[in-house]
């Protein structure tokens, strides 16, 4: 029970809870990114539906266990803003590596493989999308995902290698479509609405868990309509929200949930991280990534440091009084795809201006800034606007900041 979660107190809290009967029915998992939430999570929606004796143990073969570790159970529901295509090309790469080596870990790596695809596609289940003209159009990408993926299940003999390329390629191909495409930015109403009536509907056995992942990042309407919802919720459904941002939760949501901790691994926990689960070994011409984030963001189509040196040119310009190079930055950034880098983008800027908030006037533009960066991530994330779009309109307000506040950005360039 909780093997997969390691190095997390939280998973221990879980086990006695489950054990003493005092789970309740709607928890928050709160930690840094790459801590494991979300796999808690899962292994707590899996745990609680459990058929076998003793119960709740990994490697169970009860009907309910097998479906949950297949990520393919009518019991869960994954919801939520997310950044899945990274996490999808390094166990595509785990796994390809396990099968060329012929690796006592290739079944393990198929497991990671066919879990990190289906974090995706859950998001896309028809019960979400209900009444939205975008299912008809999803849904061919997430068949065609399916079909592929059935040709990898654990179980089945794995293709010859060029056949198994191509079956992966194309995999991640319609994934970052998906993902790129229709994924939402900030949960929207109608999915709360849609899970709800899902809620109330009784389980054929267990409990029903629902996972809101990033559920700092929730549209207002949103937010006041699941908190409606965890005033009175259903009977034999678990509600488990997750964020590295618990500051950015209402507190009336707050009020209503249990919180467990998730803490920031060491860096020799998180290369055992690393190790056991990715399957990463140092070599002679490449070390051990800085955890697991760093590792991640090296299967972006942009090096970090790029899209953070567009961040600090760009707030540099207008600090100066200068047009940023809005077609060269979004030429640098591969036209921000996926979405997280548009993000990154942002957060580079967020650094860029922090030596505003040492003086007063300063201050106010920072406030300034920070309310302007945010409409910029809604325009893309939200409605959908091109990046180019945005960033003109962001240098266009960020000037006129600047330029009401006396030049007063120049002072976070000193």
């Amino acid at each position: 029970m909780f093997e997969n979660v390691l190095y997390q107190n939280a998973a221990d809290l879980l086990i006695e809870d489950i054990a003493k009967d005092r789970l309740p029915r709607s928890i928050l998992f709160y930690g840094p990114s790459s801590s494991a939430k979300t796999t808690a999570a899962l292994e707590l929606a899996r745990v609680l539906s459990c058929r076998g004796t003793p119960k709740g143990e990994w490697n169970c073969t009860c009907e309910s266990c097998l479906r949950h570790k297949a990520l393919v159970s009518q019991n869960m529901l994954l919801l939520g803003a997310g950044n899945r295509t990274l996490e999808i090309a390094a166990a595509k790469k785990s796994l390809l590596t396990q099968y060329l080596q012929n690796s006592s870990h290739l079944e393990s790596s198929r497991y990671f493989y066919v879990r990190a695809v289906r974090k995706l596609t859950a998001r896309f289940s028809p019960v979400l999308w209900e009444g939205e003209d975008k299912l008809s159009k999803f849904s061919p990408l997430v068949q065609s995902i399916d079909e592929d993926l059935e040709l990898l299940n654990p179980g089945r003999t794995l293709p010859e290698e060029e056949e198994l390329r191509g079956i992966l390629d194309d995999i991640e191909k319609n994934c970052e479509k998906l993902e790129t495409s229709f994924l939402y930015e900030s949960l929207p109403v109608s999915q709360i609405r849609n899970f709800s009536s899902w809620a109330h509907l009784s389980a054929a056995h267990g409990k029903k868990v629902l996972i809101i992942e990033n559920a700092d990042r929730m549209q207002e309407s949103a937010r006041n309509a699941l908190l409606k919802i965890l005033e009175e919720p259903p009977e034999d459904v678990l509600f488990i929200l997750t964020t590295a941002r618990r500051s950015s939760i209402l507190p009336t949501i707050l009020s209503r949930v249990r919180t467990y901790s998730f803490s920031n691994r060491t860096k020799e926990q998180q290369e055992e991280v690393l190790t056991r689960v990715f399957h990463v070994t140092p070599s002679y011409s490449q070390s051990m990534p800085e955890g697991i984030d760093a590792y991640l963001s090296s299967f972006l189509p942009v090096n970090l440091n790029t899209v953070r040196k567009c961040s600090a040119d760009f707030f540099a310009d207008i600090s100066r009084g200068h047009v940023p190079d809005i077609a060269g930055i979004v030429n640098a950034c591969v036209s921000f795809k996926p979405r997280m880098i548009f993000r990154i983008f942002l957060e580079g800027i967020i650094e860029a201006q922090k030596k505003l908030l040492h003086f007063p006037a300063g201050a106010v533009c920072s406030e300034g800034i920070l309310k302007e960066l945010k409409e910029a991530y809604n325009n893309v994330t939200v409605y959908n606007e091109n990046p180019a779009g945005a960033l003109e309109m962001l240098s266009r307000n960020l000037m006129q900041i600047n330029h009401v506040n006396g030049g007063a950005f120049r002072e976070a360039l000193q």
